[in-house]
């Protein structure tokens, strides 16, 4: 079909822009085609991807001209940064800044920008009840997401801000999933207190993208939340005794000590847990779940998540 509406979609390879890559080649409808973005058209991701029936093309998000040049002529394009490649939040914005001008520079229809809450609305500079981070954060990894908002807008880029949810991936890829103590019993400690988390996992982020290009102009220039669910501290640590078929305790760990911990981005992990907890009641409003499932049905919960992937746990 050569009417067929082309989907730029940058970090083709990552979990994102995977799952959007996946959505599209999965649909019958055939009133898309995808081309995924990436730095390396050689890995075996790309490789896969490219095999499975996507356009793999480079495209590097340091690079504008190379992201002017990926965006040509598709009507849209899906935005995503990763902040824990290299840690640099003034990096990170620059990186969306470069997607926006990109998107703004080839007449994009309509841009997807992954974006998250700017945390200093809710905890100035100089509120000391949060450690404010490199001098202008206090979640770099979020506010530096958030610092580019304005720019799609500014460049008049038909967009729409994707508010995305704790992975329920980091169980995994961060190690943040349940550890064995040295009395041999799993505990799951997390910065929460008694507050839920609003979990999804990576590749439904990329389905509810998908959800929100099938629909149109609908969301153009509105903010969207998406969650698979929330669940406190006891509430997952229930899920993972269901999964494990083993006893795993919950273990609130005040802000301060996470914090403290050592490991590269503690801090700022630290920090967004106790916006995740303190704000809890604002961060739940922006993500209906209904509208999540409206977006894509088949959306997982923790339970579901768990059954798929509980094999790849690590609990040492």
């Amino acid at each position: 079909m050569s009417d067929r509406k082309t989907i730029a979609v940058v970090g083709a390879t990552g979990s994102q822009g995977g799952g959007l890559v996946r959505a599209i080649l999965a649909d019958k409808s055939g009133e898309f085609r995808v081309r995924a973005l990436t730095r390396d058209t050689k890995s075996p991701k790309a490789q896969e991807l490219q095999q499975a029936g996507a356009e793999v093309l480079h495209a590097d998000v340091d690079d504008v001209e190379s992201l002017k040049h990926a965006f040509e002529g598709a009507h849209g394009v899906f935005g995503v940064t990763f902040f824990w490649n290299h840690f640099s939040p003034e990096r990170e914005t620059a990186q969306g800044t470069a997607i926006a001008q990109a998107a703004a520079a080839t007449g994009v229809k309509h841009a997807i920008w992954s974006t998250l809450e700017d945390t200093r609305k809710a905890y100035p500079l100089n509120d000391t009840r949060m450690p404010t981070l490199m001098g202008r954060y206090k979640v770099p990894h979020l506010d530096s997401k958030a610092d580019v908002d304005h720019v799609f807008s500014d460049l008049g880029v038909p967009t729409t801000y994707l508010l995305t949810s704790f992975y329920w991936d980091n169980f995994i890829h961060f190690g943040m999933g349940p550890k064995r103590g040295v009395d041999g019993k799993l505990t799951l400690s997390l910065p929460m207190a008694d507050a839920p988390l609003g979990g999804i996992t990576a590749e439904d982020i990329g389905r509810c993208a998908f959800g929100i290009f099938r629909r149109g102009n609908e969301f153009v220039g509105k903010r969207v939340g998406i969650v698979g669910e929330f669940l406190t501290g006891q509430e997952i640590a229930s899920r993972f005794t269901e999964a494990l078929k083993e006893s795993v305790a919950y273990q609130a760990v005040p802000s301060d000590v996470y914090r403290g911990l050592g490991f590269p981005g503690a801090e700022d992990l630290g920090n967004m847990f106790q916006f995740f907890a303190e704000q809890e009641k604002d961060f739940a409003a922006a993500r209906p779940v209904q509208l999540s499932r409206s977006l894509h049905p088949k959306l997982q919960d923790l339970r579901t998540w768990l059954a798929e992937n509980k094999s790849h746990l690590k609990f040492d």
